[in-house]
């Protein structure tokens, strides 16, 4: 994308939206993304089933075709709640410990994101978190990162 878009004199960006879950070890994060899922199940059981049409634009087409792969794509990307409501509705999550999500976000920005959409399934408890425990190892790890390449 990128090449075609310089061809034109253009410079483009990439965002993504994640809804992080973390924890103090892996195995809780999993845990907790686990039970996010079951949550999830019965509500949308209590409602009579599943959710809206699935959207059909082309990222919802290729969530579901990365969801399609499995519940957890790589080592942090779990698709669980992608796989429940069709694709939609800002559904993936990074899942670990904080500084394995970093770790995680940070490989997303060396595949050219360069704007994150990060929220939870808990909102107000998830973004006191996030401000806790994420986002200051994701801040380090990147200044360290940038150093390290204005250096070489």
């Amino acid at each position: 994308m990128r090449a075609e878009a310089a061809k034109h004199q253009r410079d483009i960006g990439f965002s993504v939206s994640f809804r992080p879950i973390i924890a103090d070890s892996e195995a809780e994060a999993w845990e907790k993304a686990e039970h996010i899922l079951h949550v999830a199940t019965e509500q949308a059981a209590q409602r009579g089933g599943g959710f809206k049409a699935k959207p059909d634009s082309i990222g919802a087409q290729r969530l579901r075709a990365t969801a399609a792969q499995g519940r957890v794509v790589d080592k942090r990307l779990w698709t669980g709640i992608a796989q429940l409501v069709g694709g939609g509705h800002n559904s993936t999550a990074l899942v670990g410990t904080p500084e394995q999500v970093a770790d995680a976000l940070l490989d997303y920005y060396d595949l050219g994101v360069r704007n994150f959409l990060i929220r939870g399934f808990d909102p107000l408890n998830d973004v006191a978190d996030y401000g806790r425990a994420l986002l200051p190892i994701a801040r380090e790890k990147a200044a360290r990162r940038a150093v390290a390449e204005r250096a070489s």
